[in-house]
């Protein structure tokens, strides 16, 4: 088992005795200094959630073409909908990735005062006509990952050393987005993966995968490194955002997915915080010999400059 992503059961940050919560929240504190990544076990998420979640996926993936396209993320300003073999380009050193992908967010209804008021990201997702047990699976595990994602905050918070509801009031409507993956089986080639070399944007992802190997996390030594499967855990990483907050105390670390060779799905879940929320270096993570490296941007804003540069249709817009 490779000793840069541990295996942290988080059970302890929901026990009432704070040093239960101070033992989790110092194990991930050393995962989020050090490799960025981490397997999360004692979640509290069913099995069944994550089955029906990647059952739903399949069916949707297997949609017509026509049908899939109906569904674009072209048509939606707001990050949300289908995302077509090799639209997407994470590394821009190398070709087109060979995925395709469906966005979900927060699920908004139509005359929602924020989506009436045009907000930025605040807009309806799209979904299949005459599939209402597909979306309910995935919005179930999307609340699921949502509630686990607010959890490891908590750690977070007491790691930090920060109130341990600190983030809470500021991830209570918050631009996520559940992002559901289908890698074709031997669709890619060394030169085009799967997923290029990227970063993630929000603060932390979690992600549930089908159990096919393909992840690969860059090594701070140089390399790559595959990440373990482990069955029932969800894989956990830090994001742009979230190291931006600590001021790079916390790491984001490189990943990519290699050319799939067996067909595979996962699920992304990406925890960016609340439009409105202001995300600022936080207090003890500056000090004489290191002042804050960032500026204070807003959820809204800081997301739309990381989509922009990845999406071309964005930037043509």
């Amino acid at each position: 088992m490779p000793e840069t992503v541990p295996i942290i059961d988080v059970t302890g940050l929901r026990q009432p005795d704070q040093e239960a919560r101070r033992q989790v929240a110092a194990a991930l504190g050393a995962a989020c200094r050090g490799a960025g990544f981490f397997l999360v076990t004692g979640h509290g998420i069913a099995p069944e959630v994550t089955q029906r979640l990647f059952a739903a996926a399949r069916q949707l993936f297997a949609l017509p073409e026509a049908t899939k396209q109906a569904l674009s993320i072209r048509h939606s300003p707001h990050n949300r909908g289908y995302v077509g073999l090799s639209e997407e380009q994470l590394d821009p050193t190398r070709p087109a990735d060979r995925k395709e992908a469906f966005n979900v967010g927060l699920d908004l209804a139509a005359d929602d005062p924020e989506v009436l008021a045009g907000l930025p990201f605040r807009g309806v997702n799209l979904w299949p006509e005459g599939a209402p047990q597909l979306r309910r699976d995935i919005l179930a595990h999307f609340d699921a990952a949502w509630a686990l994602g607010r959890l490891l905050h908590r750690g977070f918070a007491l790691d930090l050393g920060l109130a341990e509801d600190f983030f809470e009031d500021k991830l209570d409507r918050p631009l996520a987005t559940l992002r559901l993956l289908h890698y074709p089986a031997g669709s890619g080639t060394e030169a085009a993966l799967g997923a290029g070399e990227h970063t993630d944007y929000g603060n932390v992802t979690v992600l549930a995968t089908d159990g096919v190997a393909g992840l690969e996390v860059k090594r701070r030594a140089g390399g790559w490194e595959e990440v373990p499967q482990v069955p029932g855990a969800f894989v956990c990483n830090i994001g742009d955002c979230l190291m931006r907050w600590t001021n790079d105390v916390y790491v984001s670390t490189p990943h990519r997915v290699r050319a799939p060779v067996a067909e595979r799905y996962s699920a992304a879940f990406f925890l960016d915080p609340n439009p409105e929320a202001v995300v600022e270096v936080l207090p003890g993570c500056t000090g004489p010999a290191n002042p804050a490296r960032y500026a204070p941007v807003t959820g809204a804003a800081y997301l739309r400059q990381k989509l922009d540069a990845t999406y071309a249709h964005r930037r043509e817009a």
